[in-house]
């Protein structure tokens, strides 16, 4: 931490003299209400990661980019690229927090926990992320019991034509590609980009000690592409039709401390939709469709390198998504009433054949799409009232379910702007998460399984200066889930099937500041803590312990930022995670383990060139080498760095 300090110091006093584009602090959510607001003007929590952000994050992927800029954390962050990212926002199951992609909600039914693998949206495609804290079960549905992350893609330029591009290289033999064009006329606008990454990577399992023997470098490749058009036939009348697909390739390791030379996974996602908004008078209608195909293969031929359970084992699983949406947004003189409805319809299938240490035989299994879906249709309102320096939302959700029946979600969220400088507000809310399709039939499904439902209560305060240009906020919540689903063993019928048994109780508090102390210098920073216990059945007794693993207590982020010319920009950037608990699976019963923390610096120097036509970067990460695991048995990468060209036409 010391070195940090003294890194940290010799770039911010060299910043002094600098010169930075003023960034508001009061800016434009779409998130927190489903149409646009200031964050001054809500009662909720948002960070915003703009696009400029993104730019000075250099060679950071969507992962990276979250938890360094966003505060929230995502386990496997700075692991290989081709490692699992599992999102934990205040601390939540990651199939509590909600990924919207321009705000439809996304998933993938073909997955145990059915979240959606932010791993198919490239960095290079995102226009700016905002990050709604709290529950969001009455706008979102479900899923939403932590809160919502809205991916908001790349728009179209206002420029009759616009080309941009980006290309780096840099350690683990790691390329980067990226292009978009876009234009804009009266009846028509348009966007389209490539992204290409492809790294040698590092090994994905760590090497234990004693061992000699190299273990192989685990590589990962992703392409991406992405259209989206906007047409304007009639006055008012908006259609934006768009398409999506991400294919990405990595090798993997059996396990922590477990090296595997021959096991693969390739997956692609396509997203497909339409868009469409029309503005009458004080109201604007949306309609919008989306539908959605994952397919995940994986590949183990261990034939001839043979390291764990399987001597070979493929299996390949699909899903499909349809959702749809209309809702309305109508404007009274102090209120906005917002009234919709959504049909979300999801079904997945598999084929898998295996052979194991124990059989010589090949084990083939299958289940097709007809046997594994689901319905949810679900109808919502929410009204936010202003009246002087008070303001209050609130709303309710009816949810029904193909399997379980109806629940509901609602929320109340009343606060007050005190001289046009302190939000104090407070918000008690609702969510749920329904039972996926794996827990409802697969083998170990449960047809009778109900949704897991929270209640949230969080209250904070906010200050902003005058000019809109500094802003401190502190805000504490409490969350207690009940009839979460648990992975259960009869010990009289020797059967595991799911059901709903354990009860989360979470809390926590949350720091964050902007500050902008001359026009040339930008810093921020983030505190965040949480603690959590979940209470469960151990022979017919209630058993509560802590349970939030893979993720750490604490997670402090800070990062400045200043044009030390008008053509230079220099960037810095601070982690600091506290220790993380996890579990030793190489042991039976599993051990509990603790990893320490770990303090990561990142540096990011930029030059532009022909009026900011052209830019030449170099990003340095993990600039002290710090060793460390975020995962028991899993390595990170220590210093890497990286340099590269944009280029904007």
């Amino acid at each position: 931490m010391k070195k940090f300090f003294l890194v940290a110091a010799i770039i911010i006093s060299s910043h002094i003299q600098a010169q930075q584009d003023t960034t508001q602090l009061e800016q434009v959510t779409v998130t927190a209400g489903k149409f646009s607001t200031k964050t001054t003007e809500t009662g909720k929590l948002v960070t915003i990661i703009t696009r400029d952000q993104i730019e000075k994050a250099g060679s950071r992927d969507l992962a990276q980019v979250i938890t360094e800029l966003g505060g929230v954390y995502i386990n496997g962050y700075s692991g290989n690229p081709g490692k699992e990212k599992n999102i934990y926002l205040r601390g939540a199951l990651p199939a509590h927090t909600l990924v919207t992609i321009d705000g439809i909600p996304v998933f993938d039914a073909s997955g145990i926990g059915g979240n959606f693998d932010i791993r198919n949206i490239s960095v290079d495609n995102v226009e700016r992320i905002e990050i709604l804290r709290g529950s969001q079960g009455t706008l979102y549905g479900t899923d939403a019991i932590a809160g919502v992350v809205n991916i908001i893609t790349k728009k179209t330029t206002a420029k009759t034509f616009a080309l941009t591009g980006t290309a780096h290289y840099g350690s683990f033999n790691t390329w980067r590609a990226a292009t978009t064009v876009s234009g804009n006329s009266k009846m028509l606008d348009y966007s389209a980009g490539f992204a290409h990454f492809s790294t040698d990577g590092f090994s994905e399992a760590a090497r234990p000690g004693g061992v000699m023997q190299e273990f192989d470098k685990d590589g990962y490749t992703q392409n991406s592409f992405q259209f989206q058009s906007g047409i304007r036939p009639l006055n008012g009348l908006q259609l934006r039709p768009y398409f999506r697909y991400a294919r990405h390739k990595a090798s993997l390791d059996i396990d922590g401390f477990v090296d595997e030379d021959d096991y693969t996974s390739d997956v692609k996602n396509l997203q497909a939709g339409l868009r469409n908004s029309y503005a009458a008078g004080q109201t604007m209608f949306h309609l919008n469709y989306q539908y959605q195909y994952t397919e995940r293969s994986y590949l183990n031929d261990s034939t001839g390198s043979q390291n764990g359970y399987y001597i070979f084992s493929s299996a390949v699983y699909d899903a499909r998504e349809h959702f749809m949406e209309g809702y309305a947004v109508h404007s009274f003189r102090k209120v906005k009433l917002t009234a919709g409805i959504d049909h979300r319809f999801s079904s997945t299938g598999f084929e898998s054949t295996e052979k194991n240490i124990f059989s010589p035989a090949l084990i083939s299994a299958s289940q097709g799409h007809d046997s594994i879906r689901q319905r949810q249709t679900s109808g919502y309102a929410a009204v936010n009232l202003t009246a002087g320096d008070f303001r209050a939302e609130g709303g309710a959700r009816l949810n029904h379910h193909s399997e379980y029946g109806n629940n509901i979600a609602w929320n109340v969220n009343p606060s007050w702007m005190i001289g046009n400088a302190l939000k104090v507000f407070i918000n008690y809310s609702t969510g749920y998460k329904t039972p996926n399709l794996y827990q409802l039939f697969s083998a170990y499904g449960n047809r009778e399984l109900q949704p897991e439902s929270s209640r949230n209560v969080e209250a904070g305060v906010q200050y902003f200066s005058r000019d809109r240009k500094n802003s401190i906020a502190a805000a504490v919540f409490s969350r207690r889930v009940k009839d979460v689903i648990t992975f259960f063993y009869d010990q009289a019928t020797f059967r595991s099937f799911y059901i709903n048994q354990d009860r989360q109780k979470d809390r926590g508090f949350e720091l964050e500041g902007s500050w902008q102390p001359i026009s040339r210098l930008q810093l921020k920073a983030r505190y965040d803590y949480v603690d959590g216990e979940v209470t469960t059945k151990v022979n017919g007794k209630d058993t509560t312990y802590f349970n939030l693993l893979r993720r750490p207590k604490s997670l402090f982020t800070f990062s400045a930022s200043a044009q030390v010319t008008p053509s230079l920009l220099v960037s810095a950037n601070l982690v600091a995670a506290g220790k993380i608990t996890d579990l030793d699976f190489s042991t039976f019963p599993f051990t509990e383990v603790s990893i320490g923390g770990y303090q990561l610096v990142n540096v990011y120097v930029e030059y532009a060139l022909l009026k900011n036509k052209l830019k030449l970067f170099a990003d340095c990460r993990n600039l002290l080498d710090q060793s460390y695991q975020d995962v028991y048995g899993y390595n990170t990468a220590g210093r890497n760095v990286y340099g590269g060209i944009k280029v904007s036409l």
